[in-house]
């Protein structure tokens, strides 16, 4: 009896030892996200060990704006980068010190994301409708920003001069939100799970969805040049991130209707997942749901057309496109 008692504690043992020494032989990896369901591939990969069957021991670092995360990711803080693209990125890019290796979010109609938002008052004097906005004073993170494409997006659909909205740039979501509900801005582009509590607290009204009037590639995963010299880890990491992609958008995206995921036995568990990485309840996650690729494919010919457009606004250097930015060994193009 003494005997298959120490038998299995050995095993145990061995077994434990196993797990260590795979914990130890892991490659370490710092992932800079915002907390926003248009990082949901990362944060399943992330909680259902994915990336740990991988070989990866993976750190998420949370920020509170898009541009910080590129920033991070030239300067060495983070290994990888997930969030949306802006004026900042693309210089940083076409300087050759950051590359894209992934497609991530969209704005796609049907799947709300980024919505325009009124303040009560602005509401009341006639702003309606995100055609409206012209003239108007407009709150968002940086000038350069994906919102600030979309607006610009916006105006050229509707035929107002961008010129004549007064962008007012705040440095993050919560500084935007917060210039909306205090009537210090007419209007503000902002993630639904930003804007929600607003809505429910009769602090906004929506206007529309960004998706809606003008679909484009929001988001993508990219890393720096040194970072991209460790080919084992980044096909590691895409991997990872891929079989994440593929499992959010057969569970949740193909599950929707009118813009609202069901809660059901199957759905229920990635949407706790991004309920605990974006700080929402699940009910609020449901509608919620960014469009992302199942293959993590990026649309190449509309970041080709972002960068056009910053350059012609002044906003991006001019000199590059978007195949000098693109690590065409990992991107999976559109």
């Amino acid at each position: 009896m003494i005997g298959i008692v120490r038998l299995a504690l050995a095993g145990l043992m061995a077994i434990t030892a196993m797990g260590t020494a795979r914990a130890e032989g892991a490659l370490k990896a710092r992932i800079g996200v915002l907390r926003l369901s248009s990082s949901a591939p990362v944060f399943i990969a992330q909680d259902k060990g994915y990336f740990r069957e991988a070989g990866l021991d993976v750190e998420l670092k949370f920020f509170d704006a898009a541009q910080p995360i590129a920033v991070a990711t030239t300067s060495g803080d983070i290994d990888f980068g997930v969030t949306a693209f802006t004026a900042g990125l693309y210089n940083l890019a076409g300087k050759g010190v950051l590359k894209v290796i992934g497609g991530m979010s969209r704005e796609k109609a049907g799947y709300p994301l980024i919505g325009y938002f009124a303040s009560n008052n602005a509401y009341a004097s006639g702003l309606k409708t995100p055609k409206d906005l012209a003239g108007k004073r407009v709150a968002m993170t940086q000038v350069g920003s994906s919102f600030h494409y979309s607006l610009g997006l916006l105006a050229d659909k509707y035929g107002f001069k961008l010129a004549d909205v007064k962008i007012v740039p705040l440095q993050s979501l919560s500084n935007a939100a917060a210039a909306l509900k205090g009537e210090t801005v007419d209007a503000a582009l902002l993630p639904i799970s930003t804007a929600r509590k607003l809505m429910d607290d009769g602090g906004a009204k929506f206007l529309g969805w960004v998706g809606d009037e003008t679909p484009w590639q929001l988001g993508a995963v990219f890393a720096s040049p040194k970072t991209l010299t460790n080919k084992v880890l980044v096909t590691k990491l895409l991997g990872a991130v891929a079989k994440a992609d593929r499992e959010y958008h057969d569970v949740i995206l193909a599950a929707m209707k009118d813009g609202v995921a069901p809660i059901n036995d199957k759905t229920k568990p990635l949407l706790e997942i991004i309920a605990k990485y974006t700080n929402l309840p699940v009910e609020q996650v449901v509608g919620n749901c960014a469009y992302i690729d199942p293959d993590g494919k990026l649309d190449v010919k509309n970041v080709d057309n972002q960068i056009k457009w910053l350059q012609e606004q002044g906003f991006a250097d001019k000199g590059f496109d978007a195949n000098a930015i693109i690590a065409k060994e990992f991107v999976k193009a559109d």
